[in-house]
């Protein structure tokens, strides 16, 4: 008798990374202090008192018990579209928001809407892995744009055309990037826009970290102020770092009134509608938590800065690129391949790292360090750690 069958598209995935590598605590003794967990992208500080008061509240009445808009709660789209209104000095209608259950929801609702099996998306390498194994699942192809360290490992425009052929559909980026912090200029961002306006792809940008940007930064771009930019660009987010709720799972998508209703019919059959006291407790946080917000952004930043010093009295160890949660770090272990050495790591100095070959090819040098998961003291903690591995 033939035994059932998976999904090849699925079953050839590899696991998740996040457990894959935090299961290296086990072989760390705790010789140098506890052990300092930089792999999975997560706020090192609780929501605001009044975020989860508001969560409380919502989650509670009878009114978010049952099913919500599709699109997201009016509440919300309208919220969040006077913020990116306010962002990008531009003018985005509620209409423009759809809410999904997290920004990994987002990317894949909308890539469900503009590609299908056969079709060719373009990513960066290195790239977020979530994005490549969404597409993979999906039948979709993807093509891959190669971004190196003497570049900041940003993208050149040249190298994004020469990848464009039949069948190509979009180009994806996510800036401030992850998994190596880079943070894309106004400048290309507008030079990629074009591009692919040119050619008739969509531009997914997913700024996840926007909010983590140098506060007297300016607004990330000026796409959204652009005429007809609903014919070309796609926005993603995610309210999991900024509000500190990653586990409620909300994120959003800024797209023309023809992209929403298309992923609106993805998310029907996906999810219906993403979680609803999660949106309600947002649309009062998102003007009410400014302040706050504004705070955490310096916090990062304050992160940011400790780990530049202290890595540059690691020896051998180089910040290769850095922004907002991320930092792109070369280790010194020239025999060690990026597995090896992101293992050594946890093993000898009980530090949790990413290896850089879990987000592409040519990255056996480079760890991805979540720095936003530990606060300032625990950051000077590392020269010690990395000395230790020498």
């Amino acid at each position: 008798m033939p035994a059932a069958r998976f999904n090849p598209l699925v079953e050839t995935l590899s696991a998740p990374p996040i457990p894959a590598v935090q299961a290296w605590k086990r072989d760390y003794h705790g010789h140098l202090g506890p052990l300092i967990d930089l792999s999975q992208a997560v706020p090192g500080y609780p929501p605001h008192p009044d975020m989860l008061g508001w969560l409380g509240e919502a989650a509670s009445s009878p009114d978010t018990a049952g099913y919500g808009d599709i699109e997201g709660e009016p509440d919300l789209r309208l919220a969040y579209a006077d913020w990116v209104s306010t962002i990008y000095a531009a003018k985005i209608a509620a209409t423009n928001i759809q809410i999904t259950s997290g920004c990994n929801q987002a990317f894949m609702a909308a890539m469900m809407a503009i590609a299908g099996p056969g079709d060719t998306v373009l990513l960066t390498n290195p790239c977020y892995f979530n994005h490549e194994t969404t597409l993979a699942m999906s039948g979709v192809k993807v093509g891959y744009v190669d971004c190196h360290a003497q570049n900041g490992f940003l993208p050149t425009v040249a190298a994004v055309e020469a990848k464009i052929a039949d069948g190509v559909r979009a180009l994806a980026v996510v800036t401030p990037n992850n998994p190596t912090g880079a943070t894309y200029p106004d400048g290309l961002l507008g030079e990629l826009f074009e591009l692919c306006r040119k050619h008739g792809l969509w531009l997914i940008v997913d700024e996840t970290y926007r909010d983590f940007l140098p506060l007297d930064s300016g607004p990330p771009h000026r796409l959204f102020a652009i005429p007809g930019w609903q014919d070309t660009l796609i926005g993603l987010y995610s309210f999991s770092k900024s509000f500190c709720i990653p586990g409620h799972r909300v994120g959003a998508v800024t797209a023309g009134k023809d992209v929403v209703s298309q992923i609106a019919k993805v998310m029907d059959n996906l999810q219906i509608c993403a979680p609803r006291p999660p949106q309600a407790a947002l649309a009062r946080a998102i003007p009410a938590l400014v302040d706050w917000r504004r705070d955490n952004t310096l916090e990062i930043s304050a992160r940011s800065s400790a780990l530049i010093e202290v890595m540059a009295g690691a020896p051998g160890w180089e910040v290769a690129a850095l922004g907002a949660y991320f930092a792109f770090v070369r280790h010194p272990f020239t025999d060690l391949s990026a597995y090896d050495a992101a293992q050594k790591l946890a093993r000898d100095a009980g530090i949790i790292t990413i290896p850089g070959s879990f987000f592409g090819q040519g990255l056996e040098r480079y760890l991805r360090v979540a720095f936003a998961n530990a606060d300032v003291p625990t950051i000077r903690q590392l020269g010690v750690r990395f000395a230790a591995t020498g």
